[in-house]
Formats: C-alpha cells, structure tokens, sequence
C-alpha cells in the first residue's frame, strides 16, 4: 500500500469481481490500481459536467422553438 491511500472495502459482484482479477492478472497492476483509476476518470468527468454548466449557466435562455429553428439552420437537425 502507498503510505498516503486509505484502505476501503468495496462489494462487487462475483462476476465483476472475476472480471476485474482477470483484467489485474493481464494488465500486471493491483485490482486497487484499477479501481483507484476508473474512480479518477468517473469523477474527473464529473468535474468537467460542472465546468461546462457553471460556463452555460450564464447563457441566455431560448425557448424550443427557437432552439429547433437553430438547429434546422446549422443543419444538425
């Protein structure tokens, strides 16, 4: 263990867990690597959904039509 990581216990299910024993096994890192990593990227993703919406909160609201007109315009829809 790294001298500063804390000791959690997690449950997963038996066919996660094997999954992931295999997963460790191929890749040669520790089941607590990959868990550490997925829980990183899952709450850097996080940060970056509350960064775009503190950005778009201070954008004017439109109504649906005028966002479906603007998207006929653009060619998106």
């Amino acid at each position: 263990m790294q001298p500063d990581t804390t000791r959690a216990t997690i449950y997963l299910d038996k066919n996660l867990h094997k999954a992931l024993r295999l997963k460790a096994a191929d890749s040669r890192r520790s089941i607590s690597e990959i868990v550490a990593e997925a829980v990183r990227e899952s709450l850097r993703e996080d940060e970056e959904d509350i960064a775009a919406f503190e950005t778009r909160k201070r954008e004017k609201a439109i109504s649906y039509k005028e966002l479906l007109r603007r998207l006929k315009a653009d060619g998106t829809l």
